[in-house]
């Protein structure tokens, strides 16, 4: 089976064009004396809407692979898939993200429902799982109502699975096994009954991403109360721990935290909480990289400001056609936006600063950049002229796209932590 590292980072690119860029901040990290493995994702909406196709992120991951002469693992995420759209992923991935999202909630048979309840009946009273304070209290309502409200999305989970094992063998790629994307977070009991429940279906998952309290909206910070979201955080690192060793799931399993761009507020006490368990973690930064493009175009001036404020002008007349597909994952008050004319009359640097994420400088705007973050379809419609212009400002973005990804999300997480 191939084996995802301790450490790893999801670095997605709408445009297929950063890949370089990104895997030098990954390279910079090795001073350090850690392996960070890079794993490149792009989800089927995000294809769907640009028109671009699975072959093209596999061949960007080649193709900078190639360039910075890595010699280390990498991979190509099929991020965010179901059964539909999984096999438009077989040829060119090796990681796969099995959302199920839409099936929490949605019961199982009652057979199934009756033999889950049956095999955990060991499990009612007290479990004292190592490294929690408390004892966790089990009851046979406790097991049945799990069962009824998460056997299913981990049946589907297998059901995807095992599709792809058939078209690609037992050892051919990561399972990811995501579960975020859903209005309620899992409790502790939850996610250990979750887990129990994938191993039961014999997935070999490696990396697991439950649901947090609090807000995780695309390209801002956390929105919510950090301490709870410390305490979740551990509390779900310690299950993990205790779930290899009980339920004989992959020694590697760890968590997977999406929508994870830019919740900085968060890094300290997930890094805090990494060495206190000696855990691994994949991170998704996916959707700051196109920003980053947008932050260089801005800078650049002339024909690159010009396309960021046509990205602006459209989006903003847009919005409600963009925001469709993030809905539950965006926060914009229309109100606190610049109007378009306002921007157009902005220089490089006014539109750099509203946009790059700096809750230092006055002029950021969270809204203004959680706007732009959906607003790429547009960049796609201009098609050449768009692609023409990171070529011409190559340099510029890439500055970006690497200072980016290495001053703010890997060193503030991953610097001082071991690989053993």
């Amino acid at each position: 089976m191939k084996k995802l590292g301790k450490y790893s980072i999801g670095i997605g690119d709408r445009f297929a064009c950063q890949g370089k860029a990104q895997l030098q901040a990954v390279i910079k990290t090795q001073e350090w004396g850690i392996d960070i493995t890079p794993v490149w994702n792009k989800s089927y909406r995000e294809h769907e809407i640009i028109h671009s196709h699975p072959a093209d992120t596999r061949r960007a991951a080649d193709e900078a692979v190639r360039l910075c002469n890595w010699k280390k693992d990498y991979f190509v995420d099929a991020d965010h898939v179901g059964v539909r759209t999984v096999d438009l992923f077989i040829d060119t991935s090796d990681f796969f993200t099995i959302d199920v999202a839409d099936f929490i909630g949605e019961k199982a048979d009652q057979q199934s429902l009756d033999q889950f309840h049956n095999q955990h009946q060991k499990y009612v009273g007290p479990l004292k799982i190592p490294n929690l304070p408390e004892t966790i209290s089990i009851t046979y309502d406790h097991i049945l109502e799990i069962a009824e409200t998460y056997l299913r999305a981990v049946e589907e989970a297998g059901k995807i699975h095992r599709h792809i094992t058939s078209k690609k063998g037992t050892v051919g790629c990561i399972i990811e096994i995501s579960m975020d994307e859903t209005s309620k977070a899992q409790t502790p009991i939850e996610l250990f009954f979750i887990l129990s429940a994938i191993a039961r279906e014999n997935i070999p998952v490696q990396t697991i991403a439950p649901k947090f309290t609090g807000q995780f909206y695309k390209g801002i910070d956390y929105m919510g109360n950090v301490d709870q979201f410390s305490k979740e955080f551990e509390t779900d690192l310690a299950v993990i721990d205790f779930a290899v060793g009980e339920l004989g799931l992959p020694a590697n399993l760890k968590l997977s935290m999406h929508s994870g761009s830019d919740k900085f507020s968060l890094y300290p006490s997930m890094k805090n909480a990494l060495k206190k368990y000696n855990a691994g973690l994949h991170l998704k930064t996916a959707g700051t990289t196109w920003l980053e493009e947008v932050i260089g175009l801005a800078e650049s001036g002339g024909e690159g400001l010009a396309i960021a404020k046509i990205i602006y002008r459209q989006a903003y007349h847009r919005i409600d056609e963009l925001s469709k597909p993030y809905a539950n994952v965006i926060d914009i008050d229309f109100q606190k936006l610049p109007s378009s004319d306002q921007v157009d009359l902005w220089d490089g640097l006014q539109y750099a600063s509203a946009l790059k994420h700096d809750p230092t400088n006055l002029r950021f705007n969270p809204h203004f950049r959680q706007l732009i973050h959906i607003g790429y379809k547009i960049a796609a419609e201009m098609k050449a002229r768009y692609l023409a212009a990171l070529k011409q400002y190559e340099k510029t973005i890439a500055r970006h796209v690497t200072e980016n990804i290495y001053e703010n999300h890997l060193k503030r997480l991953f610097d001082g932590l071991g690989n053993n």
